[in-house]
């Protein structure tokens, strides 16, 4: 992992936007080898499996408005882009989100960062031509969703209760 923070943290010297990030993170990759690439890859998904957690997935719909399976992908994918010390914080605390200023990409969302799942994907096919090989798709396992936060992320009282901080901010 300390290999892909470390590329995170070079694409992040000089970026902007979420999307600067992934554009320094590719390019970076570009002038790699392709099993670098492949690790960088399986890094990804190792460190989007370990955020799939409920309360990360409730801050998530506080501070978007609402969040779909997919935009929690773009979310957690997000987070990547802002570092480790972020990301793990957030892992740990979602409610520390509540200290992050959300800044929107090319496309207008905020919190959101889909471009940053494909980075490896972008650098391996600019390098080699090819996609991914079959063996940089790990089989996956999340850790089961934690019942004590299967509530409806609608009942603001709720969020108010678990998520105090980000819900002064992003709620009504």
């Amino acid at each position: 992992m300390d290999t892909f923070w470390a590329l995170i943290e070079q694409a992040r010297a000089d970026a902007n936007t979420c999307c600067d990030v992934v554009a320094n993170a590719t390019a970076q990759l570009t002038s790699r080898p392709a099993a670098e690439i492949v690790a960088t890859h399986q890094a990804l998904w190792r460190l989007m499996d370990a955020s799939y957690l409920h309360p990360l997935w409730a801050a998530a719909h506080v501070i978007r408005g609402g969040c779909s399976d997919d935009s929690f992908d773009y979310f957690r994918a997000y987070l990547l882009t802002q570092g480790r010390h972020v990301f793990e914080s957030a892992v740990a605390d979602p409610d520390s989100l509540a200290d992050l200023p959300l800044l929107p990409d090319e496309y207008g969302g905020t919190g959101v960062c889909e471009d940053m799942l494909s980075v490896a994907w972008d650098a391996h096919r600019a390098v080699t031509g090819a996609d991914l090989p079959d063996e940089a798709w790990e089989r996956r396992e999340r850790l089961p969703l934690d019942p004590s936060w299967d509530f409806d992320f609608e009942d603001a009282a709720e969020m108010r209760r678990r998520l105090p901080r980000l819900s002064a901010i992003h709620l009504d």
